[in-house]
């Protein structure tokens, strides 16, 4: 439909956001209204007790989803009045209609059974007639008047407050139901809804927006309507709502029945689990509010279909008549309020969000009521029916006792299967998946990361942001990757760089490495290195190449960071420029990191560059890295470091200790072995100087051609640096023993003398 505004103007998102809570206050009011008449187990109470078959009512709560079919018809009608003006008047009207169902225990007194169907009749007929005209007009008219930035958090503020006035309402309904056996006390619950629907009607009329449209002639016509069905997407959005309404919309009217009749439970009971349902929804709603605003409307939508499968298999194997029914049954209907929360909120978003074109939604939002009012009225038609037609089913099998509704639970379980595959389908709104989503809740602590990101947003100044933004990379949750994000923008330095420091503990995440890659190449130098390192703290693999252009930056300290972080990476193919850069000699601290680097890589041909670092070494700290890195080519690391620690306490008792299982390797080689012996009795006995001499001999008595060229070029010149004074060889001194450690299979044949 091509669509103009006439006057007046559509409001700003200011009006819009300002005026909002009156729609939330009329939602809450029209919740108790829907608590204690048609969408409330008390109203299927009333009709069972009026002596209506499951086909009977059925049929009659079909009438509500089956009137919506009149959306494309009445469509151009409602848009040219206002979809506000419209909403208004026939949302008004069908709560009058509604009080003439105070007339219908009178009628089934007064002329029986067949009358108060055909009596009840009618009044479905024209509250669903009035009620379709309003929804015609009220998904358009919602689509405008909630902002795309806050449609998450207003469909969960919404729930959440509808959740709670509707649970107030259940816990009335329940004592008042469980008061007497009289049908009145139906009736009272159904004057009260009138009145608290009333209310609902006058606090709507605050709610901008939904001003009458202009309607060019081809939009007016039916076919226009229709052409909506050529959009592929929204044919699968269709098709997939089609499937799970038509497996939801029993819920409602036939599980009350299940619980009453099969599980065991009494009328006050089965009211109550209403409860359950909403608290459910109730502490479930931010939540999947949340999500679908951050993660995007499918994640939502799938995880709750997934989780209806359980909460349908629970129904099957609930136990009959036992202590335990009630509690189960419970658990049930809060997993109940939590799927249908999801659903609501996720694949409401969706359609507003990503499915629905803004130019165009009185015609895309007609159809859509209508095909839900078709699975829906269908649902509850045939629900009943099968019900019946399954009246005899008893008995037992696979362990499940057998009953009337299991059919319908079987028909539902195969549908949600099918939707969840057609949603699959979907154009997204965002490019999580379902798998990336539920991630999520598997890495780290979950609950730890929302209660972090709660602070976060809640940080009154610098002091509690920093220890927000470090809780929530203590976490390691990817739930909290948005607002590290956000700290990357934050005005105060020390948040940024804290919140670097926190994205370095998190696995690697496409959308952090890029932000940390941006820093990488910026100008914020006090930022850039700790950006570099949090990129190989983390494992991103896809920030190699801008590392490697961090080998070309202006600054030494930059080259530096790069060439370890590509070392950290086991970025091989990065070797051959490491050395490269090694030979040129730039300068000995960046030289250091070259090395370091190649030592990561384990890179052989590496080995005669690094030794000549040893001469331009300024520190024991370079020196120790040095040796390191020729552990890494040809020893042991662990061991390397290992040997490190413990000498600093010990010198002389540690190398006698780590050289004694030679003595078993050479036990053939005379002159080997009593060198070896004369080394380890000076270590043994702090002889330091004279231990340092025979280990110097030591290697001179080996034989080359048992070594590789490295390892022999490597303690050729650690016989050199030996003659140094022992307490800064410390590194020498346990880089030998690694070195003859890892080759003692080969040192058998080693002796030269």
């Amino acid at each position: 439909m091509n669509e103009q505004a006439a006057t007046p103007e559509t409001p700003t998102n200011v009006e819009k956001l300002r005026l909002l809570p009156w729609s939330i206050a009329s939602e809450a009011m029209n919740s108790i209204f829907s608590q204690f008449t048609y969408w409330g187990p008390p109203f299927v109470l009333f009709f069972s007790e009026l002596g209506l078959s499951n086909t009977e009512i059925g049929f009659l709560f079909s009438l509500l989803p089956f009137f919506g079919l009149i959306a494309i018809f009445v469509n151009p009608a409602v848009a040219r009045f206002g979809y506000k003006r419209s909403y208004v008047r026939y949302y008004t009207l069908r709560k009058f209609i509604t009080l003439f169902l105070l007339f219908v225990p009178w009628i089934n007194i007064r002329f029986g059974g067949r009358y108060t169907l055909l009596y009840s009749t009618i009044i479905f007929v024209l509250f669903a007639l009035s009620r379709s005209i309003a929804i015609t007009a009220y998904f358009p008219w919602r689509q405008e008047y909630v902002p795309d930035s806050v449609r998450g958090k207003y469909a969960a503020t919404n729930n959440i407050v509808s959740q709670l006035t509707g649970m107030a309402a259940v816990v009335f309904a329940g004592y008042i139901v469980g008061r007497s056996d009289d049908i009145n006390r139906f009736l009272i619950l159904i004057a009260i809804a009138v009145i608290v629907g009333l209310i609902s009607a006058a606090l709507v009329t605050r709610v901008p927006g939904g001003a009458p449209v202009q309607l060019t002639q081809a939009g007016s016509r039916l076919g226009e309507t229709l052409s909506t069905l050529r959009d592929a997407n929204f044919r699968y959005y269709l098709l997939g709502l089609g499937l799970v309404t038509f497996a939801n919309a029993p819920e409602s009217t036939f599980v009350p029945l299940f619980m009453r009749r099969e599980a065991g439970l009494t009328e006050s009971q089965t009211i109550l689990l209403q409860t359950g349902v909403l608290i459910g929804g109730l502490a479930s709603t931010y939540f999947w509010g949340w999500a679908s605003d951050r993660y995007g409307s499918k994640p939502v939508i799938h995880s709750g279909l997934y989780l209806r499968l359980l909460l349908i298999c629970g129904w099957l194997l609930i136990p009959r008549g036992s202590v335990a029914t009630l509690p189960i049954a419970l658990g049930l209907a809060a997993l109940q309020g939590v799927t249908a929360i999801s659903w609501v909120i996720g694949a409401g978003r969706l359609l507003y969000v990503s499915v629905v074109p803004p130019e165009r939604k009185g015609e895309y939002m007609s159809v859509y009521y209508a095909v839900l009012g078709l699975f829906g009225g269908l649902s509850q038609l045939l629900g009943g029916r099968l019900v019946d037609l399954m009246s005899g089913l008893t008995g037992e099998f696979a362990g499940i006792t057998l009953n009337p509704f299991m059919p319908l639970f079987a028909i539902s379980l195969l549908l949600t299967t099918l939707g969840v595959w057609l949603f699959y389908r979907v154009s997204a709104d965002n490019d999580f998946s379902v798998v990336e989503f539920a991630s999520m809740f598997v890495h780290g602590n979950p609950f730890s990361a929302l209660s972090s990101v709660a602070r976060y947003h809640y940080a009154r100044d610098e002091r509690a942001a920093l220890r927000a933004t470090t809780k929530m990379g203590i976490t390691r949750s990817r739930l909290a990757v948005e607002e590290l994000l956000d700290a990357l923008q934050d005005p105060r330095f020390n948040v940024r760089f804290e919140a670097i420091i926190a994205m370095a503990r998190l696995e690697d995440d496409p959308r952090v490495s890029a932000a940390l890659q941006e820093i990488a190449i910026g100008n914020e130098l006090s930022l850039t290195a700790p950006a570099i390192w949090a990129l190989s703290r983390m494992g991103a693999a896809n920030a190699v190449g801008t590392l490697r252009r961090g080998l070309d930056a202006d600054f030494y300290s930059i080259r530096a960071h790069c060439a370890r972080a590509l070392g950290t990476l086991n970025d091989v193919q990065s070797a051959p420029l490491l050395l490269e850069r090694l030979q040129q000699a730039a300068n000995p601290g960046v030289d250091i990191a070259y090395a370091s680097a190649l030592g990561n890589l384990k890179y052989e041909p590496a080995v005669p560059a690094i030794l000549n670092l040893w001469d331009v070494a300024e520190t024991q700290g370079q020196r120790f890295e040095i040796g390191l890195a020729f552990a890494r080519i040809l020893g042991d690391e662990r061991q390397y470091v290992r040997l490190l620690r413990s000498v600093r306490a010990d010198l002389g008792t540690t190398i006698a200790q780590a050289l004694t299982p030679l003595k078993s390797e050479i036990a053939e080689q005379a002159g080997l072995l009593a060198t070896l012996t004369g080394c380890i009795d000076a270590f043994a006995g702090q002889a330091l100087d004279h231990g340092v001499e025979l280990l110097v001999a030591l290697i001179g008595q080996l034989d080359p051609e048992t070594l590789k060229p490295a390892e022999w070029l490597v303690l050729e010149k650690c016989s050199i640096l030996l003659g140094k004074p022992v307490d800064s060889a410390l590194e020498v001194i346990v880089l030998v023993v690694d070195l003859l450690l890892t080759t003692r299979s080969r040192l058998a044949g080693s002796d030269r003398h």
